[in-house]
This record gives C-alpha cells, sequence and structure tokens, in this order.
C-alpha cells in the first residue's frame, strides 16, 4: 500500500511516538478491507510501539487507532489515503501521545468541554477542505474522552451517504443530527460547543489598544499587507473571519511564480505562519460589519465586528476578498449542498456515476467539467455566452470527452428537485427565447466572484461591481483607508497580484503614518 517514498516519511514520524497504540481493524472479505488490512500491517511494521488486533464493528472496513489501555482513540471507515493521509499520521502520532502545536489556550479549551459528543464527519479523497476537519475533530477526541470521531469515505460507504442524503463534502454529525457542513476550523467547531466563547472573545477584543494599521481579512492580500507592515516595527492587527480566505477553497496552484505546485490549504497555511512570526495580533472567526472612518485626518477609524466588540486603528487596510458568486435562481438555495455545490473537486466524488450540469464556461468550469466527466455519467455545460471563454487548451480537451455536453447562450432559470435533493434544472434558450428541461442530480456552479463589500457601502466608494475603488497606492476615498485584493478594483484576481497589492497598501498606509503632524500623532494615539 505504501511507496517507498510515503514508508519513509511515515518511519520518521513514527519516532515521536510516546505511547504504545493499536489499529483495531474491522475487516470485511471485500477488496477495500483487504487494502486496508496491508495498509495497517505496513504501518505496524515501521514502529515496535504500534501493534494491529482485530475486533469487528459495523463499518467494514474501518480501523481505530486506539492508545493501548485506554479508550483514547479515533476511527476511519475506509483508507485515509489522498488528502487524508496527513489525518492518518496526525492521528497516529497524538494518539501515540505526540503533543499537538495547536494553542494552548484552544487545547485547555477542549479538554474544558462538558457533554458528550460523538461526531461523524463524511469526507472525500479529493477534497482538500475536509482534512482541516477531519484533524480537527480527531484532536478533540484525544484530548477529551468524553468526545467521538469517526471519519467515514463517503466514495466507500455509499449506502450511508444516501440514507443519510450527503451530498457535499465535509459533512459532520453530532449525536446523530447535523452539525455542519464545510471547512471548520478546530476554533470555529470549539467555539460552537462552547457557547460562552463568543463573548469571552468580544471582551478580551473590546481592552486591545488602537492599532497603527488594521488588517481585515487574512487572504493573500491581508497576510502581505500584515508582513509589511509589521517589518516597520509599528503595532500590527489583523482580524479575519477566515485565515487564508478562498485560498483555502482552491486545488491546485501552478502559478505562484517559484513555486510550481502548491495546494491551497497548504499555501493559507503557510501564510498564517509567516504572519505570526511577526510580532502581529491575529484575530480569527472575527467577521467586520461596519467601518467608521476617523472623524478627522489622523484620527482613529474604527471596525464594528459581529460580536458587539469594535477595533480602533490610525490607518485600516480592507482586504475581504470575494467569494463564489450564485446564480440567484429559484431553487439554488433551497438545495444548496443538496445537489447544488461550488467545489467539483470537493463534492465530485459524491455524484459517481450520475448526471450533473456545470454553470459556467470559463476557465473554472470548463476545468470542473474535464475533472467531472472522469466520474460521473455525464455532464453538461451551460455557457451564458454565445461561445466559450476558457482557455483554447481547455476546450480542446473538453471537445475529446464522450459523456460532456456543451450548451451555449443558455440562462439557467430553475433549479429543480422533489424536496430532499436536486433533481433537474431548467434554462432559457437566449437565441430563440424557449425554455428546456434537464433531468440530472447535480449542479456545480462556476461563474466567477462577487466581492465581500456589502458592509462598506456607505463608508468607501464602491465601483457599480461592488469593488473597493482604489488609486495607484491602495488608498480609497477616504484618508488613511486603504484595500488590496480580489475586493478591489484591481484588475486580474490573482493571488500573486493580491500578495503584492497588499504589500503596496502596507507601504503606503506607513507612508501616511510618518507623514502625519506630530500633533495629529499625539491627538490618535490618545
Amino acid at each position: 500500500m505504501l511507496d517507498a517514498n510515503l514508508t519513509q516519511q511515515l518511519k520518521t514520524y513514527l519516532v515521536n511516538i510516546r505511547q504504545p497504540i493499536e489499529l483495531v481493524a474491522s475487516l470485511g472479505d471485500d477488496a477495500k478491507s483487504g487494502e486496508l488490512e496491508r495498509l495497517l500491517g505496513d504501518i505496524a511494521a515501521l514502529s515496535d510501539d504500534i501493534s494491529v488486533v482485530r475486533k469487528d464493528d459495523a463499518r467494514k472496513p474501518s480501523f481505530m487507532i486506539r492508545r493501548a489501555g485506554t479508550d483514547i482513540g479515533v476511527r476511519f471507515a475506509g483508507l485515509p489515503m489522498g488528502h487524508e493521509f496527513t489525518s492518518l499520521v496526525l492521528a497516529l502520532l497524538q494518539v501515540g501521545g505526540h503533543p499537538s502545536r495547536a494553542a494552548q489556550e484552544l487545547i485547555e479549551q477542549v479538554k474544558n468541554l462538558d457533554g458528550d459528543f460523538a461526531f461523524e464527519t463524511y469526507f472525500s479523497l479529493s477534497c482538500q477542505n475536509c482534512p482541516d476537519v477531519v484533524q480537527a475533530l480527531n484532536l478533540m477526541a484525544v484530548l477529551n474522552p468524553r468526545i467521538k470521531h469517526v471519519a467515514i469515505d463517503g466514495a466507500l460507504f455509499k449506502n450511508e451517504v444516501e440514507t443519510r442524503k450527503v451530498m457535499a463534502v465535509p459533512t459532520v454529525f453530532l449525536n446523530g443530527e447535523p452539525f455542519g457542513q464545510g471547512r471548520m476550523e478546530l476554533e470555529q467547531i470549539v467555539a460552537r460547543l462552547d457557547t460562552g466563547a463568543e463573548a469571552r472573545a468580544a471582551e478580551r477584543i473590546k481592552i486591545k489598544d488602537a492599532f497603527d494599521v488594521l488588517v481585515v481579512g487574512g487572504g493573500p492580500a491581508g497576510a502581505a499587507a500584515a508582513i509589511y507592515a509589521a517589518r516597520k516595527g509599528i503595532r500590527v492587527g489583523v482580524a479575519a473571519e477566515r485565515f487564508g480566505g478562498q485560498v483555502l477553497d482552491t486545488m491546485a496552484i501552478e502559478n505562484f511564480i517559484s513555486v510550481p505546485h502548491t495546494e491551497g490549504p497548504k499555501l493559507a497555511a503557510q501564510l498564517e505562519q509567516h504572519v505570526k512570526d511577526y510580532d502581529v495580533d491575529v484575530m480569527n472567526l472575527q467577521r467586520a460589519e461596519k467601518l467608521i472612518p476617523a472623524p478627522t485626518e489622523g484620527g482613529l477609524h474604527e471596525v464594528k465586528l459581529a460580536n458587539g466588540a469594535s477595533l480602533k486603528a490610525r490607518t485600516v487596510i480592507l482586504s475581504t476578498g470575494a467569494r463564489w458568486r450564485t446564480m440567484n435562481v429559484p431553487g439554488e438555495d433551497a438545495y444548496r449542498n443538496k445537489g447544488v455545490a461550488y467545489c467539483p473537486h470537493c463534492d465530485g466524488p459524491l455524484f459517481k456515476g450520475k448526471r450533473v450540469a456545470v454553470i459556467g464556461g470559463g476557465n473554472s468550469g470548463v476545468e470542473a467539467a474535464i475533472d467531472l466527466a472522469g466520474i460521473v455519467a455525464h455532464v453538461t455545460l451551460i455557457e451564458y455566452d454565445g461561445d466559450l471563454r476558457a482557455d483554447a487548451v481547455l476546450q480542446r480537451k473538453l471537445a475529446t470527452l464522450p459523456n460532456v455536453k456543451v450548451i451555449t447562450s443558455a440562462l439557467t432559470t430553475e433549479v429543480q428537485g422533489d424536496g430532499e435533493k436536486v433533481t433537474g434544472l431548467v434554462y432559457k434558450d437566449r437565441n430563440h427565447g424557449t425554455s428546456h428541461e434537464i433531468a440530472l442530480e447535480g449542479i456545480f456552479v462556476q461563474i466567477g466572484l462577487v466581492p465581500n463589500t456589502e458592509w462598506l457601502k456607505d463608508s468607501v466608494a464602491l465601483s457599480n461591481r461592488g469593488e473597493i475603488e482604489i488609486d495607484a497606492r491602495g488608498e480609497t476615498s477616504q484618508r488613511g483607508i486603504f484595500a488590496a485584493g480580489d475586493a478591489t478594483t484591481v484588475p486580474y484576481k490573482q493571488i500573486v497580484i493580491a500578495m503584492g497589492a497588499g504589500s503596496t497598501a502596507a507601504l503606503s498606509a506607513f507612508d501616511y503614518l510618518i507623514r502625519l503632524p506630530a500633533e495629529e500623532l499625539v491627538e490618535a494615539a490618545a
């Protein structure tokens, strides 16, 4: 099961095990059980502290990683390879007593959770968002004996997926009831269970002194801005709803100069670590709701947060990024995560052998159609314009696929369903005005981005597309307030461009600060 490279990597990690662990296998007569048996045998052969035992569980194939002589452990139903291999390695280490790198305050918060929590997470091996959820819940199960977790490969346990109507991953159940869908970090999960966490966070924020530079948003633009500002030796804070931003939802990144290939979650983790290498106050899970510009030049700007707290700063850099654009048609919201999806890499495996549509004929849409064609029975790609807008090389590849149909000059007007899941869609032929129905089980929407700027409409000038208007220095219509990244009018929404814009905004903010008259600096700091 393990090639030479993975074997050597795993052997290097396993020397960190401090307490013996058992791999408790539940196996059937199927091929996957055979694969799992070989995998567990390969792992046990790499360490004298690991043994394999057999004990049947309701799910086969599955296995529990258990600290010997205790009930501490986590369970995987399926083979945690692909994106989940890292989850397997971390589970082995943490159950084996190797300490987590999570913040000590967060670890204590998990240990102090009061209640019995049985989590089940459905994942797919191609999902880049699933490992964060699996790893967070696994760690919680190791830290708190009243927390249990099993991670389930949805593609392998199809009957469960269909019975529980799982149509997007990751999907988490708590004590048998739906808990959440989509990427969730440890901090987010704990905050939902610890009802007093948000209020305590708000109280901590309220007593913070004013920042020299406050960055709102933690994507590539925000990270770059924070680093460049911190290197000037001034007081810098970052308030982010989720650090990493939309990069977390990006699969392959192959145009980040000097890095031939990386993946979004990996890059996001590197961005966060780089920021934390500096003296930056990072406030995660904080959603900004209102910006109040300073009443006078050089005064303090105020950012009000959803939890009721406020942050003040002499300069502000807005880097709130963008989100997936929705179709805004009847049925879309009702069937979101019930057949309507936005991540083909994550959710595609759940539609194996089924009929799906991809909405959008740009690069993202055509790439999605190409990827899905290798999994599903049939793909219908629907494009509003008369021609596809994707790069020629992608269009040529698409044209070679026998199970893909392209419909151009088409406007999707309705998502159809039976009350539980998607059953089809309706589109209008823009050339003839006629309506047509397509029977299918999944719809993947790939029609671009919308800037996260609704909360700024009364604070700074926005374009007719809702983007923050900035000048060449990254400054907005308000003195002392700057912006960078996909939320702005800068053309070409790319990671490398966002990073450059964030750096520009930070340098401009510093230049603005050092040019303020001395009396205004004193007044702002008061």
